[in-house]
């Protein structure tokens, strides 16, 4: 199979180049800028090739050349609060740039494998099935509703993969995750506030990379969430990371989230209910004790 991969240089995408560039697959992995994950992931199976996807002409002119069977489109505008700030850029590029590339995946008859998100969801009614109705409360949340929209409506084969509150090794181009700003600042003895009425299924990121390949790989049609099974906030994830180090959980406070000064809304109770991702994916999530053991 040909697959090309927008968002190679963030945190979803590298992990998704790492895993395919080891594959059988010919892969194109793409991203706004110059490459930087590590060449030896690059072979003649694995090629990186500069994709802006705002850019219509640049999206045409990649896929005409690439001729993908297949593209997983990772790349988004994802921090929340930036997206409130910058509606129009956030738009051009989660909305915008996903047309585009479903343009251009209509002209070669790619099929369409769209990461999105929780927060396309209000969080009054968690956890949520692939059938509940979405309603955002935030603007980045809107943008990927609006995409999902198009992704839905266009005509292609497609498949949508929400996820939601993303955790794993840090790589060297990837900005530090919960778990790890959690663990820097207790092992410096510096207290840290941590909302405790957010409620999530975290995803371990290996396992979104598997529900990724398993979805494009069985050719599956259709939305999936693919998370965690364990309903979690982030301060009982805080408490976990500093049990399993052996650091002070005495300087975690927990707090409601109103403590906190934030551009975008969060939902208040996500998190997904993952049984059609196990049941026509074969998908196992990784429970998070053991994955903190794979991480630390």
């Amino acid at each position: 199979m040909r697959i090309l991969l927008t968002g190679c240089n963030g945190m979803v995408g590298s992990w998704l180049a790492e895993k395919l560039s080891t594959s059988s697959h010919s892969i194109c992995a793409s991203a706004k800028g110059p490459n930087r994950l590590s060449n030896h992931l690059f072979h003649d199976r694995c090629v990186y090739k500069s994709l802006d996807i705002t850019d219509e002409e640049n999206v045409n002119q990649v896929l005409t050349s690439f001729q993908p069977d297949s593209i997983i489109h990772c790349a988004a505008m994802t921090q929340v609060d930036e997206c409130e700030a910058q509606k129009s850029t956030c738009y051009k590029t989660n909305v915008e740039g996903t047309v585009h590339l479903i343009n251009a995946a209509l002209e070669i008859n790619a099929r369409f494998c769209y990461v999105s998100t929780d927060f396309v969801f209000n969080g009054e009614n968690g956890p949520y099935k692939e059938t509940d109705l979405t309603s955002p409360v935030n603007y980045y949340g809107q943008t990927k509703e609006l995409a999902e929209m198009h992704v839905m409506n266009s005509g292609l084969h497609w498949s949508i993969i929400r996820t939601i509150l993303l955790y794993g090794k840090k790589g060297p181009i990837q900005r530090s995750s919960f778990i790890h700003w959690v663990c820097e600042n207790l092992q410096a003895h510096r207290p840290i506030k941590v909302v405790q009425d957010q409620i999530r299924t975290p995803t371990y990121v290996p396992d979104l990379v598997n529900g990724i390949l398993l979805t494009v790989e069985k050719g599956a049609q259709g939305i999936f969430h693919i998370s965690g099974s364990e309903r979690l906030s982030p301060y009982e994830m805080a408490l976990r990371v500093a049990n399993h180090l052996g650091l002070d959980t005495g300087l975690i406070e927990p707090v409601d989230a109103s403590t906190f000064s934030q551009l975008g809304k969060r939902p208040q109770k996500t998190g997904f209910i993952i049984e059609k991702a196990k049941r026509i994916l074969g998908y196992q999530p990784t429970e998070f004790n053991l994955a903190l053991s794979q991480i630390f």
